[in-house]
């Protein structure tokens, strides 16, 4: 029997990106369309941008114990969250959590440790690349943060919140964020991490000068994992 896996939500289109991984790539271990039994919550995403625009961190995992519990009384095993910025508030919800948690920074570090990768660039909202939630996870596993310059750190938030999360995709954007790939190639990064899940809908390593490493989809596989595992299907 596989583990049935909690989703956090936050912003719709990284808990979709997130969720439709999941799904399609459960075949694999598990047959013709099958996969692990999934449930989900997701307060408002406003609810959410309220806590991190006053830097409330505590108001953020209250919002995520919100979920935590109720993805508990649905029978979920183990939860993840989709959304690297409210990850800021991962030490205050996991001591009161009700069920355990994989933590999308260290399934990045541990990727970027397997393919080699030593030194890597920071994309993600303005709130994420202020915070410690990279560079400390990264600290941890021997490898280099870099992080993007203050006009790249504006864009990217204002990209983020008024376009991706909003289901808009242009172009510019796309152009935007291969430049800021490839100042951080510039900088001797060897890997550029897609720090907000909405990223990759835009950018992967088939558009961007260096290799990417897709958050959202990397703690997606993690899960799965996890869940087929448990019943020795690795």
């Amino acid at each position: 029997m596989t583990l049935h896996i909690g989703i956090v939500g936050c912003s719709a289109e990284g808990a979709a990106l997130c969720y439709r991984t999941i799904c399609s790539e459960g075949s694999q271990f598990l047959g013709p369309h099958a996969h692990p039994e999934i449930s989900m919550h997701t307060p408002s995403l406003a609810a959410y941008v309220y806590c991190l625009e006053r830097m409330d961190l505590a108001g953020v995992g209250e919002l995520m114990l919100t979920s935590a519990r109720k993805l508990a009384q649905t029978g979920a095993d183990f939860l993840i969250c989709p959304d690297n910025t409210i990850h800021q508030a991962y030490s205050y919800v996991r001591a009161r959590s009700p069920l355990p948690w994989l933590h999308i920074a260290d399934m990045v570090a541990a990727e970027a440790t397997a393919r080699g990768h030593r030194r890597l660039g920071l994309m993600g909202t303005r709130w994420l690349v202020n915070s410690d939630v990279y560079p400390d996870v990264l600290a941890k596993h021997g490898l280099q943060c870099i992080l993007p310059g203050e006009r790249d750190r504006d864009e990217m938030s204002r990209i983020i919140m008024d376009e991706l999360v909003c289901s808009v995709f242009t172009v510019e954007s796309t152009v935007f964020f291969q430049s800021v790939a490839r100042r951080f190639k510039e900088q001797g990064c060897d890997a550029v991490i897609l720090g907000c899940t909405e990223i990759p809908l835009v950018i992967g390593d088939g558009n961007s000068p260096l290799p990417t490493l897709d958050s959202t989809r990397l703690l997606a596989r993690a899960a799965l994992r996890k869940a087929v595992g448990h019943a020795g299907g690795q």
